[in-house]
């Protein structure tokens, strides 16, 4: 199984990052609705979105969050690591057809309680759209012959 691992906390280091991107598609918003609970209309209707401030249908915040967890659990650090908590700020809409592009960067790690502090970036055409901060629980490099 050591193929499916991601990083261990001795391959990390202060500034190393990866990034995720994914096009948000109309299938996403409805399906994540479903699963979410969150049918808010400004979500999901067309009529009802028209008239908020967004002037038409927005992603849900948390969707970008979820694409934050795509980053932290298959690129960096990846399998293996345990998301232990994330806070996030939400600056400005995604809509349907947006390109979200996720960064997750090392800004700290502690070495004696398996810690890795990311900054998380999701930005739609370099406009920041959410940003963060999130920790990791990563495995040390296992010793050979154990």
């Amino acid at each position: 199984m050591q193929e499916l691992h991601g990083f261990y906390l001795e391959d990390l280091s202060i500034g190393q990052s990866a990034s995720y991107a994914k096009t948000i598609t109309e299938a996403d918003v409805v399906l994540f609705a479903g699963i979410s609970g969150d049918d808010n209309p400004v979500h999901i209707n067309a009529e009802y979105a028209a008239r908020t401030m967004f002037k038409d249908r927005i992603v849900h915040g948390m969707f970008s969050a979820a694409l934050i967890s795509a980053v932290l659990g298959t690129r960096m650090p990846g399998p293996g690591a345990i998301y232990v908590d994330q806070q996030i700020s939400f600056k400005a809409p995604v809509y349907i057809g947006d390109t979200v592009t996720v960064t997750a960067t090392v800004i700290d790690i502690n070495l004696e309680r398996r810690r890795v502090t990311l900054e998380t970036i999701c930005s739609v055409k370099g406009k920041v759209v959410a940003q963060g901060v999130a920790t990791n629980m990563v495995d040390r490099r296992p010793v050979e012959g154990k």
